[in-house]
């Protein structure tokens, strides 16, 4: 008995030795169709159902389908390959087989501003050169980024012209120039992009809404009457028109020339301030102060007392009153312990 177990056993192994090391040729009835470029591989031998039924469903559709592989691995292998960083690779054909793809295919990018321009126009477009000669340098440098050629950023000194101010600085000039290009580019980007999704560029300004408010409607007129070169001061107002609230308080000034008495008193009042050792005090607000602070003292006391609700806490306890006037133990005589009200004549 036990030598038949160990024979079992032994011969299970092998079993189990002979499916891992499967011979690489497999035989079919007809031959898989291959698309190498695509990685695909079409079985059309039929399936026995015999053995489907009476084999593991699971084992004889895992052995088909290691068939199926090792003939496409065979296929691949067909092909010329080569060693790239140790690694030997098979160069693919093209795919045949034409597949579905997952989404729509993307619609054309709609032509930019420029372009339908250029269009119209009938400018060609024309390829520059990515390398032109630097007369400073006396060498072939990149027309654009790092290290380009005639790079103006990189000069220690800037001719100042006639129209200019003498004092205006042309470093500080020349770097705002290029700040203004750069947002202008971005800008024209932005609005190209909105365009290509038809969306609605706001102008400048106010963003347009399908529907404002009546407070929207007034600021709107507001910045369109101050938009003027008055700045709205010589601008009629519509009938039942309203002030417009919030809009800023303008500072005044006090003239250059004129009343020397009122600045003198001013730039005195100004050093007596500053003499003085008393600290100014401002009596409405050390009064305002000194009044948070009383109640915040008085409700912090409140919150202190436990187990007092409300009013009830200078109340007595049921049965039992303080003072002569009250109905417990002992009589009190008539007129005695009563507070009598005084006589408007006798405050």
């Amino acid at each position: 008995m036990a030598a038949c177990s160990i024979e079992d056993v032994l011969a299970k192994a092998e079993k189990d030795e002979a499916e891992k090391l499967k011979s690489i040729t497999v035989n079919k009835e007809l031959d898989l169709e291959f698309d190498i470029g695509n990685l695909l591989a079409l079985d059309k031998n039929s399936i026995n159902l015999r053995e489907f039924k009476q084999q593991n469903k699971e084992d004889f559709l895992r052995s088909l389908a290691r068939d199926n592989a090792q003939l496409l691995i065979n296929e691949i292998w067909k092909h010329p390959s080569e060693r790239v960083e140790d690694v030997i690779v098979v160069k693919l054909p093209d795919p045949t087989t034409p597949l579905p793809r997952e989404k729509p295919a993307p619609k054309p990018r709609p032509p930019t501003k420029w372009e339908q321009f250029a269009k119209l126009k009938g400018i060609q477009k024309k390829k520059k050169t990515n390398l032109v000669w630097d007369e400073v340098n006396k060498e072939w440098r990149r027309r654009w980024g790092y290290k380009r050629a005639n790079d103006n950023t990189k000069e220690w000194l800037i001719e100042v012209p006639e129209s200019a101010d003498p004092n205006e600085d042309q470093f500080a000039k020349r770097k705002e120039a290029k700040k203004e290009r750069v947002a202008k580019n971005e800008f024209n980007r932005l609005r190209n992009v909105a365009r290509a999704q038809k969306i609605k560029v706001p102008g400048i300004g106010l963003a347009p809404s399908a529907k404002q408010s009546k407070a929207e409607l007034s600021r709107a007129v507001s910045v369109a009457k101050t938009s003027t070169a008055s700045v709205g001061k010589f601008q009629d107002h519509l009938p039942k028109e309203k002030t417009p609230k919030n809009t800023g308080k303008k500072r005044t000034f006090q003239p250059v020339i004129g009343d020397f008495a009122n600045e003198k008193q001013k730039q005195l009042d100004l050093l007596k301030v500053m003499d003085s050792k008393k600290p100014r005090l401002e009596i409405t607000k050390a009064v305002n102060k000194q009044m948070r602070e009383e109640d915040a003292e008085a409700a912090s006391k409140r919150r202190r007392v436990p187990g007092q609700k409300g009013r009830k806490r200078n109340m007595p306890a049921k049965g039992k009153r303080s003072g002569p006037s009250g109905k417990g133990k002992g009589k009190a005589s008539k007129g005695r312990g009563r507070n009598p009200r005084m006589k408007q004549g006798n405050r």
